[in-house]
């Protein structure tokens, strides 16, 4: 998997969320094992808010899988559109380029492996509505040099760059089920519209995450 950080705006919020500053991600990884097999994912995320709730709010995400793309859209309301995601092992180094679209992001590894937790949370616009999506990532992290190229005139060129960030290998990834808010101070409800009410995953075998 990998993902960066960029100080750019790129994306459209859904009604109701408000964008935050911080930095928006991009995340490239590879699935060698999940509940729908094997599969690869590119997703950006932006920084917003939900009343008091913050997280990020995956914009754009394409994948290789049908069965990911669908319950991705029913289960949690990430907006998976089917992509040419072509992933390379050179070395140490992790590749993966979205064809249609000419976007490139390639991570070099340059620190020993350590353990990392990552926690997710996600607000999201499913077909019943808003809700918040939470869970959370495990492996072996080591800091890595990220590059990600984009072609002038498409609407993630402000994620173009060099970023610092984070390769991590072994993952195991686990998403709860997508919760509906009720009120600022309630807590979040929606009964899920797909089978899986939570998944995990892993261990891949090779993963990136970045971020400046």
């Amino acid at each position: 998997m990998a993902a960066a950080l960029a100080r750019a705006t790129v994306g459209e919020l859904p009604d109701e969320l408000r964008r935050i500053p911080g930095p928006c991600s991009i995340t490239a990884a590879r699935y060698d094992d999940s509940p729908v097999g094997p599969y690869r994912e590119l997703a950006v995320g932006v920084p917003a808010r939900l009343g008091a709730r913050l997280g990020l709010c995956i914009t754009t995400m394409a994948v290789t899988s049908v069965d990911s793309r669908l319950g991705g859209r029913m289960n949690w309301g990430f907006p998976k559109e089917l992509g040419t995601l072509v992933w390379v092992d050179e070395g140490d180094d992790r590749v993966l380029e979205w064809r249609e679209r000419d976007i490139v992001v390639w991570a070099t590894p340059v620190g020993p492996p350590l353990p990392v937790l990552l926690p997710l949370r996600a607000l999201q616009r499913r077909a019943d509505g808003l809700v918040s999506v939470r869970g959370h990532a495990k492996g072996r992290g080591r800091v890595a040099r990220v590059e990600i190229e984009v072609p002038e005139d498409d609407p993630l060129a402000g994620l173009a760059g060099r970023h610092r960030g984070l390769m991590v290998a072994g993952m195991r990834l686990v998403v709860h089920p997508a919760r509906r808010p009720v009120g600022l101070a309630a807590s979040l409800r929606a009964p899920l519209r797909a089978p899986e009410p939570a998944l995990s995953w892993g261990r891949q075998s090779q993963h990136t995450l970045t971020g400046d």
